[in-house]
């Protein structure tokens, strides 16, 4: 799944091809950092993209807390709406979990159709806080 077509727009140091080894040592960074999920595909049961949470600190989640959302699918499962749903389901998730106020993500300007599935699902672009690449657009959605 890690393939560096799938990581092209990743950032830096996430990019390129993955041995198996640099995978699993991948995920336990990303999980150092928050909670990585695999997304499963319901029909085959097989494996098609990794899910990334992590809580921040931010002041624009006055009444809850904000969390900053990255996902990834394999190249097999680009192109099918499977983005769009798999956000889509998060943030239908989230607004019934009290203590989420806010959910945020960067998109690699290169990626036009992730900012579009972020767009899709009500997220608004914002000014980007902290050092971020020129290339690196950040996505807000408020929950309430």
């Amino acid at each position: 799944m890690l393939t560096e077509p799938v990581t092209r727009t990743l950032p830096t140091a996430w990019q390129g091809d993955y041995t198996a080894s640099r995978a699993r040592e991948w995920v336990r960074e990303r999980d150092r950092e928050g909670t990585t999920l695999l997304v499963i595909n319901k029909s085959t049961k097989e494996p098609v993209g990794l899910v990334i949470l992590i809580e921040v600190d931010s002041e624009n989640a006055i009444d809850g807390i904000e969390v900053r959302l990255g996902y990834l699918l394999s190249e097999p499962a680009w192109c099918r709406g499977l983005a769009t749903e798999l956000v889509k389901g998060f943030v239908a998730w989230c607004r019934t979990q009290a203590p989420i106020a806010t959910l945020a993500g960067g998109v690699d300007v290169a990626h036009p159709v992730s900012i579009r599935v972020r767009e899709k699902n009500g997220f608004r672009q914002i000014e980007a806080e902290g050092e971020v690449s020129p290339n690196h657009l950040m996505y807000r959605l408020r929950l309430r």
